[in-house]
């Protein structure tokens, strides 16, 4: 695999990187070996949408008699191992060491969404993998390395150049020093400015949006310096006490704050594992009235740390989640993964640290 070099950004993220980061990644992107050109750790249909819940490796589990997927022997006996008890699997939650990893989508020309992603957003390209036997191809970018930032996957399908983004998916939230510069400089590239900046609706924060080349929407935040400029992802619900409820018992998240806008008819709740302006965070918007949406086929997944995905698939069951993917091993790796989806159906892949810092490595 050849050697992508990391265009060079104009712009300068709201970014607080960790010492070291620069020069480890100022020669470009690290080589992928043939054991990680192996590694799908989430691209659970994420590469195919019509592959639902184990990508291209659901023939590989055993088929229960419901049409699901059920556990063998070996992975039922772990999970029972570290099974606890109802009344504490809540509790549970709330002590696991949870983090957003990356959110993953899709795109019709990755080279395209690359370079504006560098260019236009300042993000550096972290590494690449091309899959050809499968037909696909993932990159991944962000402020910062992945075992401490929060980054992006995107995954290009060969032959397919456009997806739909749907009206269920909302936005990605950049932080930025200026989002005047950020803009003039987004305008010279060639892209596309939806919201010219300005003060927020009823706030005094200076926010803009633009769009990338697939048609994703991302708001332009004005901050100070922070170690996470890559800060949101917003996403519509039908019922938003329902969904606060779930990401706190399920996902362990904690409600930073919650506005209602009764003028334009919608309410937002912010939801994350520490404060806004230090973390990423997911803002589940509710719009009066609205309880469905059409999710398209361009939005994937969302994936976070845990410590024990056993333990975690129990906490989503007790909660009204859906596990899609019951808790462990992927096949021929010893990363273990569940995936699950919320009361509105969004996608979310929960990853155990310790194999996610191993297969980093």
């Amino acid at each position: 695999m050849a050697r992508i070099i990391p265009m060079a950004s104009s712009i300068k993220p709201s970014l607080s990187s960790p010492p070291g980061f620069a020069r480890r990644h100022r020669v470009g992107v690290p080589v992928i070996n043939s054991f990680h050109r192996r590694l799908t750790l989430f691209h659970l249909a994420s590469a195919v949408p019509q592959l639902q819940s184990f990508g291209l490796w659901a023939s590989k589990f055993i088929k229960g008699e419901s049409g699901g997927i059920s556990l063998s022997a070996a992975e039922s006996a772990a999970q029972a191992s570290t099974a606890i008890p109802q009344e504490n699997a809540l509790d549970w939650v709330k002590k696991d060491k949870r983090r957003m990893l990356h959110v993953v989508y899709r795109v019709g020309d990755m080279d395209k969404t690359i370079k504006f992603y560098t260019e236009c957003l300042g993000m550096k390209l972290l590494r690449k993998r091309d899959i050809p036997e499968e037909k696909y191809t993932n990159a991944f970018l962000g402020y910062g390395p992945e075992d401490s930032h929060f980054v992006i996957e995107l995954t290009y399908n060969y032959g397919v150049d456009k997806y739909d983004i749907g009206a269920g998916f909302g936005h990605f939230g950049i932080a930025v020093d200026d989002v005047v510069k950020t803009v003039d400089l987004i305008k010279a590239k060639g892209g596309k400015v939806t919201r010219e900046p300005g003060p927020v609706k009823g706030g005094k924060t200076v926010i803009a949006f633009v769009e990338d080349p697939d048609g994703y929407k991302f708001e332009l935040l004005e901050r100070g310096p922070t170690p996470e400029p890559f800060c949101q992802v917003m996403l519509r619900v039908g019922d938003l006490d329902r969904a606060i409820e779930f990401y706190e018992k399920a996902y362990g998240m904690e409600l930073l704050r919650k506005r209602d806008n009764p003028e334009y008819k919608y309410t937002i709740a912010m939801m994350g594992y520490g404060p806004e302006d230090k973390s990423a965070v997911m803002e589940l918007t509710y719009n009066y009235g609205v309880t469905e949406y059409d999710k398209g086929n361009a939005y994937a997944q969302m994936a976070i740390g845990t410590d024990d995905v056993y333990k975690t698939a129990e906490a989503i069951k007790l909660s009204g989640g859906k596990i899609t993917r019951e808790p462990g091993p992927l096949p021929g790796l010893n990363t273990k993964i569940t995936a699950c989806l919320d009361p509105d159906g969004w996608k979310t892949v929960f990853v155990d640290n310790i194999d996610f810092l191993k297969e980093l490595e």
